[in-house]
């Protein structure tokens, strides 16, 4: 498993950089053409991460119950962020990476309740999700590529 957690932190790194080097401005904005924003697209990978991983496993979050109810699949950008919850977020994008391994390591994940996901893929244990959890950022992460190109185009009109 150290290439999948290697890939996570890969991956993790890419969006702490998106949220340390974009204006606050532009990490809120909704593109033309999209329903959400670069905040919501990251904070959303912290969130089902504690779901994938935790939930499913019958183990607590490693974080507050207010990420994952905020920023859950189906839910809304938030347009109020503030710059203190933009900190919060770069905090855990690192911790919860090295959390997880830590607890993999451990055999924290003994239970898995098997689960499919809208993706269609079926994960039957913490290994499972800990690789289909890597797809999940990695497509949240072109998504975000994909938001930060549509902002620079409507700044250039």
């Amino acid at each position: 498993m150290n290439y999948h957690f290697q890939a996570h932190r890969q991956v993790r790194k890419n969006l702490l950089d998106i949220l340390q080097n974009t204006s606050h401005e532009d990490l809120l904005l909704i593109p033309d053409g999209f329903n959400n924003n670069l905040y919501w697209n990251i904070a959303h990978t912290v969130a089902t991460q504690q779901l994938l991983h935790y939930y499913l496993s019958g183990n607590p979050f490693r974080i507050d119950k207010y990420w994952v109810e905020t920023y859950k699949k189906g839910t809304l950008p938030n347009l109020d962020v503030q710059k203190s919850e933009v900190e919060d977020l770069e905090f855990l994008l690192v911790e919860t990476s090295k959390i997880l391994m830590k607890d993999y390591d451990s055999d924290f994940f003994s239970d898995y309740t098997p689960y499919t996901t809208s993706f269609g893929m079926d994960l039957k244990s913490i290994q499972d999700a800990i690789i289909f959890n890597n797809m999940h950022e990695s497509i949240h992460y072109g998504y975000i590529l994909s938001q930060k190109r549509a902002i620079l185009g409507e700044k250039g009109r």
